[in-house]
């Protein structure tokens, strides 16, 4: 008894220690993700320098710039996880009677009418990602009718978004727009300003939040070890509390009945790592099909089944966390549906199986809603397992 106590006593020395040394546990938040892809909807101003001079007169506001007092630009773009950017742009403005245009006082007044398509860059995949500030670069092609001319462009643009929310932002640029008629046409400057939306957005992790995550898996597995200690130590308190009150008992009897039970749970280790050896059931996206791996696995639990007549296994089924609860529910019972049925067929009898689906409730890892995940480790959920229920 004075070794049980003993035991006991490591055991709550391990306990303290772990409550006392365990690190606090991180916690991801909103500010720990990124938008990596989406789309951006615009509507604002724009403002036109045709003077003429190009690039050597850009702030001559007075005389060369060109604006209507009303929106006058919109944009549609699709923004992807790479940094780049597909955009279309259609503006409408007004050249000014008494502005310069192409080097001349313009006379009265004329309109202007430009679509454009380009190609951004987030300079923040060079940058590194700074939050509210979103600058970019690009380079396109467009169609104008300006001062009575129609024109093509080659054009190249600069600009920054700053965002106030995952959704709404401003946006501000600069488009140098290099004529492609060069003899009846002159290259000119378009600036705009405009109120952002995003939409169809998809986020990441920073690189803040996946040095978080990183984190919090050193200390799950961290936890985990010191669990496992503690479970082990509680277990061998346990097994030495039962042994020693058996051979209080009768030594004679205790021996026996060890020998017995000893012998008894070497088979059913022996049966349960077969059983835990022969893997899981896994299935595909959406399906409940089994495929070649899976009826390999399941004929091998057969023949276990048929050589042990009195075990009885519990067959449960899950999904990943995609879809509603009702279809990942429905699923499941597909699955296990098949996975019983298989066995049946291989001459296991129904006493041996009792089924449970558990849809998405279950799940093996962290992809849960709204959790990104790779395609890897949302197969990990799709499955079937094997639990001893008796023996």
């Amino acid at each position: 008894m004075k070794l049980t106590k003993f035991v006991l006593f490591l055991v709550l020395v391990v306990n303290c220690y772990s409550l006392w040394s365990q690190e606090e546990m991180p916690v991801l938040t909103a500010k720990d993700s990124m938008v990596v892809s989406s789309w951006v909807f615009g509507l604002g101003v724009n403002a036109v320098d045709d003077a003429g001079s190009e690039f050597s007169d850009v702030f001559n506001f007075s005389d060369n710039w060109n604006m209507v007092p009303h929106p006058s630009r919109v944009s549609i773009g699709k923004y992807f996880k790479n940094g780049l950017g597909l955009e279309l742009v259609g503006s409408y403005n007004q050249y000014q009677e008494g502005k310069v245009i192409d080097g001349l006082v313009n006379t009265e007044e004329k309109d202007y009418y430009a679509g454009d398509i380009r190609i951004n860059y987030d300079l923040n995949k060079i940058l590194g990602e700074t939050g509210w500030f979103d600058p970019y670069v690009g380079v396109g092609a467009g169609y104008t009718q300006a001062n009575e001319q129609g024109r093509g462009t080659y054009n190249a643009n600069v600009g920054f978004r700053t965002w106030f929310s995952d959704n709404w932002g401003l946006d501000f640029s600069s488009t140098g727009k290099w004529t492609m008629n060069k003899e009846n046409s002159t290259n000119h400057i378009q600036h705009a300003a405009g109120v952002v939306y995003r939409f169809g957005v998809e986020k990441d992790l920073n690189p803040k939040g996946e040095e978080k995550l990183a984190k919090i898996m050193e200390l799950e597995e961290a936890m985990k070890k010191r669990q496992d200690s503690i479970d082990a130590a509680k277990r061998e308190a346990a097994a030495l509390a039962e042994r020693l009150k058996k051979e209080k008992e009768a030594a004679d009897l205790a021996a026996a009945e060890k020998a017995k039970q000893d012998a008894l749970q070497a088979k059913k280790d022996a049966l349960r790592n077969a059983i835990d050896n022969l893997g899981l059931v896994y299935f595909d996206l959406n399906s409940s099909y089994l495929n070649t791996a899976s009826k390999s696995t399941l004929d091998k639990l057969a023949v276990l089944l048929q050589e042990n007549p009195s075990l009885v296994l519990e067959v449960s089924s899950y999904t990943d966390a995609r879809g509603t609860n009702t279809y990942n529910q429905w699923l499941s019972e597909r699955r296990v549906k098949r996975t019983t049925d298989y066995l049946l067929a291989q001459g296991v009898s129904e006493s041996n199986l009792k089924s449970q689906a558990f849809g998405e409730n279950q799940l093996t890892n962290e992809c849960a809603d709204g959790v990104y995940c790779p395609e890897s480790k949302h197969r990990e959920n799709r499955r079937s397992e094997f639990k001893i229920l008796e023996f």
